[in-house]
């Protein structure tokens, strides 16, 4: 089993409801989830700026087969949930990024680059990053978590687009299913 980072997000449609499903259906695809970040609303980032409010997390989790057949189940679960790539970066149900895979380096683009290219960019992902596995190394770039936020913020990237919402729990409460 490999310690995996997954992100997840959602614009469209009910995003607390499916979060909560993308989540059960990687579950049902051999991904046993050990630590789940609070919830975070993001404005859109990229080019695509005119599109809802993303509710974004990051999952750490274990996964017992080889980065590509975790790649596989994504799709599945993204097809699954509707999520639609019309528009690249534009809205969409669901986005689920494989952020890391244990230490494992790879760049075999388009279809697979890991640790996501992105992370360092990211406030959406640092943030929840930093908050369950602070001292969790980048394997390329060998820096921490919490150092990776630091440098995010050390750069003038504003963090009042990212509103954490609170635990996981504001979105699996009974009250909300």
């Amino acid at each position: 089993m490999t310690t995996v980072h997954l992100g997840l997000g959602s614009n469209l449609g009910d995003r607390e409801a499916t979060l909560r499903s993308a989540l059960r259906e990687m579950e049902k695809r051999s991904f046993r989830t050990q630590a789940i970040s609070s919830v975070f609303q993001t404005e859109p980032v990229g080019p695509v700026r005119d599109q809802p409010l993303f509710l974004n997390c990051v999952v750490r989790g274990s996964y017992p087969g080889s980065p590509y057949s975790l790649l596989r189940r994504i799709g599945e679960v993204e097809e699954l949930l509707g999520r639609e790539r019309i528009v690249p970066q534009g809205p969409r149900t669901i986005d689920l990024d494989i952020l890391y895979f244990g230490r494992e380096v790879v760049r075999d683009p388009p279809g697979l680059v890991i640790p996501h290219p992105r992370i360092r960019e990211r406030g959406f992902v640092l943030l929840p990053l930093a908050q369950i596995d602070p001292d969790l190394v980048h394997p390329a770039l060998g820096k921490t978590q919490e150092e990776l936020l630091t440098d995010w913020s050390d750069q003038n990237r504003s963090a009042a687009a990212i509103e954490e919402l609170g635990p996981w729990s504001i979105i699996t409460s009974p009250s909300k299913e």
